[in-house]
């Protein structure tokens, strides 16, 4: 996925609704995430409900209406049952998946939002003609979502919002550049929490799993890459090496989403969520995982507080075994679980 794209895309400046506005728990029928639950505020003015989120910083879903610049429209319904047809469905989707990102920094990580300060982001749907991907507008702080080419839009999932709303939460704490390892990092960064937000929403409907690009076919027929063995795509490379930093960043990735998979859930053939995952080790040792929750936490404590805009993928090695010591203590189960995993993924 694109990330940091600069776009000509404005946002409106956020404006709280006034005192007294009502508020409430909705439900929408979202594409690519089924039936959902939404937080909407009712306009006084209008009496019609509006997607603006007052529990998550007053996040707002607007519809660019295949435009790639201006504000868009702030999305409404009349009756606050957001089920009326293909393009209400492209916002509620936005919308949910902004929530559940939210929710996951929140309850993981104690974090307040993308930026960390509280604010809401916004969500942007239906850029583009036929544009048929998604990214994280850092400039404006905001999600923005092509209008992709087919129906139902394939391009509304948790995974895909998750991962490029992450990019924002690193360029709020490491700033990791986008090229070389720093980039690798960068990149694989958004899938560990693209992973980890699918898996903490449980929506039946768009499952967790260590897959990304997966549509219709669970078992990996249609999956654009995967955690458990990244060279599965035939360009992404499950081990480190010297001069992987000349790599696009995706391809460079593959060692940290494979130490991260190592990490959350060991080595091996084994079943997570009903699909099937095989992962290979570089010196043919087993790894055994430490659970997704405590590996996406060490991941994130050394993201924020002691990796910078030139990590390489050593320095992570040595970061993420500093986090260790700090959250769980040095020589625990945890703290050598990070030094194996590495050495799996040829990172020593």
């Amino acid at each position: 996925m694109a990330a940091l794209m600069a776009s000509a895309v404005s946002v409106p400046a956020e404006a709280r609704p006034a005192t007294g506005v009502a508020r409430t728990a909705a439900t929408g029928c979202g594409t690519g995430v089924g039936r959902v639950p939404l937080e909407t505020t009712q306009d006084p003015a209008t009496g019609r409900w509006r997607l603006d989120d007052p529990v998550r910083g007053h996040h707002r879903t607007y519809d660019l209406r295949g435009a790639t610049g201006g504000p868009g429209v702030l999305v409404t319904d009349d009756d606050n049952v957001w089920c009326d047809g293909a393009q209400q469905a492209d916002a509620v989707a936005a919308h949910y998946i902004n929530s559940v990102v939210w929710d996951y920094f929140l309850t993981s990580h104690g974090r307040r939002g993308v930026r960390g300060d509280g604010t809401g982001s916004c969500s942007q749907v239906h850029y583009g003609a036929a544009y048929t991907s998604a990214f994280w507008a850092d400039d404006k702080g905001c999600m923005v979502w092509g209008s992709g080419v087919n129906r139902p839009n394939d391009l509304l999932r948790i995974e895909v919002g998750a991962h490029e709303m992450a990019h924002g939460v690193t360029a709020a704490t490491a700033d990791l550049a986008f090229s070389g390892e720093s980039g690798a990092l960068n990149e694989a960064t958004s899938d560990i929490f693209a992973a980890a937000v699918e898996f903490a929403a449980n929506n039946p409907v768009d499952p967790g799993d260590y897959l990304f690009g997966e549509r219709t076919d669970i078992t990996g027929d249609h999956v654009d890459r995967r955690m458990d063995r990244p060279s599965w795509d035939g360009r992404s490379k499950d081990y480190w090496y010297p001069g992987i930093e000349r790599l696009d960043v995706q391809s460079a990735s593959g060692p940290a989403d494979h130490f991260f998979y190592l990490l959350a859930e060991g080595s091996g053939r084994k079943v997570v969520g009903g699909v099937v995952y095989d992962s290979p080790t570089y010196d043919g040792k087993p790894v055994a995982g430490i659970g997704r929750e405590a590996a996406a936490r060490i991941w994130y404590h050394a993201l924020t507080t002691y990796m910078r805009a030139d990590t390489t993928y050593h320095g992570a090695r040595d970061l993420t075994l500093k986090a260790a010591a700090d959250l769980y203590g040095t020589g625990s189960p945890q703290h050598t679980a990070v030094g194996a995993a590495w050495a799996a993924v040829n990172v020593r």
